[in-house]
C-alpha cells in the first residue's frame, strides 16, 4: 500500500480518530485545528499537527495544504466554516475531499461543491447498529446500495469442517462469500483469504464476510437454523 499525505481538519472526536487511525496505516498525516488542547492531545500521535484558523487561505498554505493527496473536513458542527473550508481547499488544488456532514442539506451542498465523499458520522454508525439488532452475530456492515450489502459474521459451528461447496451458501441462500477472516494459529495476528474457492474449507474461530440483498441477509438468522437440519 503505497504511503499517501492527509490533511485532517477538525481535530474532534472524527477528525482525532480519522487522523490516528491513517497515522497508524502508516500514512503521513496532518492534523489541524483552532483548538489548543486538540491540537497537544495528537501531536504525539500524528505525523504533525498544527494550530490555526482553517477558514484563513493564508495559513492552510502556509500549513502546505495544498500538497497533501487527501483532505479530510470534519468541521461538521459549524456548517458554514465547513462549506468555507472545503471551499478554500478546493482551490488550493486538492481534488480528493472527504467532508463530514451534519445535516442532508449539509451534504447536498458538500456535493454540490465538488466534494469527492460526504460521510454522516453518526448516521452511518446509527445504520450499522441498527443492522446488528437485526442480524444475527453481525460484526459489521458495509451498505453498498438501498439492496445489498456486506455483513461480517462469526462462522457458526454447522459450517466447521465443510467446503464452502458443502455448505452452499449461494446456490441455497442466496449469499455470496467474499472473504473468510482466520486468526493465526501460531500467534501472529489475522489473515484473509479474499474470494475463497468451492474447496476452502470453513474452521472454528472463521469469520465470514458475506454479500447479499438486505432481505436475504434480515433472513441469516433462518437460513442458519435451516442449515443445521438435514438435506
Amino acid at each position: 500500500m503505497a504511503k499517501r499525505t492527509f490533511a485532517v481538519i477538525g481535530l474532534g472526536r472524527f477528525g482525532a480518530a480519522m487522523a490516528t487511525t491513517l497515522s497508524q496505516l502508516g500514512h503521513e498525516v496532518i492534523g489541524i485545528d483552532g483548538d489548543d488542547d486538540r491540537v497537544t492531545s495528537l501531536a504525539d500521535q500524528v505525523s504533525q499537527t498544527v494550530k490555526l484558523d482553517a477558514t484563513d487561505e493564508r495559513a492552510l498554505r502556509a500549513a502546505g495544504i495544498q500538497d497533501v493527496d487527501v483532505a479530510v473536513v470534519s468541521i461538521g458542527e459549524n456548517i458554514e466554516s465547513s462549506l468555507l473550508v472545503v471551499t478554500l481547499v478546493k482551490e488550493l488544488g486538492i481534488d480528493n475531499i472527504v467532508a463530514k456532514a451534519v445535516t442532508p442539506l449539509h451534504g447536498r451542498i458538500l456535493e454540490k461543491l465538488g466534494v469527492t465523499r460526504v460521510v454522516f458520522p453518526e448516521r452511518e454508525m446509527a445504520v450499522r447498529i441498527a443492522h446488528s439488532l437485526v442480524i444475527p452475530n453481525v460484526l459489521d456492515y458495509i451498505e453498498l446500495s438501498g439492496d445489498f450489502s456486506i455483513v461480517e459474521v462469526p462462522a457458526p459451528a454447522e459450517f466447521f469442517g465443510k467446503t464452502l461447496r458443502d455448505i452452499g451458501l449461494r446456490a441455497r441462500f442466496g449469499l455470496t462469500t467474499i472473504a473468510i477472516k482466520r486468526t493465526s494459529k501460531t500467534g501472529h495476528g489475522d489473515f484473509t483469504t479474499v474470494s475463497p474457492g468451492p474447496d476452502d474449507v470453513v474452521q472454528p474461530g472463521d469469520t465470514l464476510a458475506l454479500l447479499g440483498s438486505n432481505e436475504r441477509l434480515g433472513q441469516l438468522e433462518k437460513m442458519l437454523k435451516s442449515a443445521k437440519a438435514p438435506h
